[in-house]
């Protein structure tokens, strides 16, 4: 069982950074891919960000390449996604699951542990 805690979320205005915290609980987090989603008003969640166990491999969409980053401190059981040259279509609530994807990192129904969310909102 591992329970997830985000942290960091906030008002900001374009152009802007916030830096994104997921606290795991639990002895086995490294044996957990995370990953990162989000949900917009009235849109699906959809995949943001994933790195693998290790921290070797990491994965982004499209839409946040270049501008996110996500990286993991396996000794404090902390996934963290640092979000630069934020535009108001980030604007969301923000997920961090914990699962076993394989290659798809993507896919929401590989993982296992959900934690609450936290809100951004990128002002224009």
């Amino acid at each position: 069982q591992v329970q997830l805690v985000e942290s960091g979320g906030g008002l900001v205005q374009a152009g802007g950074s916030l830096r994104l915290s997921c606290a795991a609980s639990g002895r086995t987090f490294s044996r957990y891919a995370m990953g990162w989603f989000r949900q917009a008003p009235g849109k699906e969640r959809e995949f943001v960000a994933a790195i693998s166990g290790s921290g070797v491999s990491t994965y982004y969409a499209d839409s946040v390449k270049g501008r996110f980053t996500i990286s993991r401190d396996n000794a404090k059981n902390t996934v963290a996604l640092r979000m630069n040259s934020l535009k108001p279509e980030d604007t969301a609530v923000y997920y961090c699951a914990a699962g076993r994807p394989g290659v798809e990192v993507d896919h929401q129904g590989k993982y296992d542990y959900w934690g609450q969310g936290t809100q951004v909102t990128v002002s224009s």
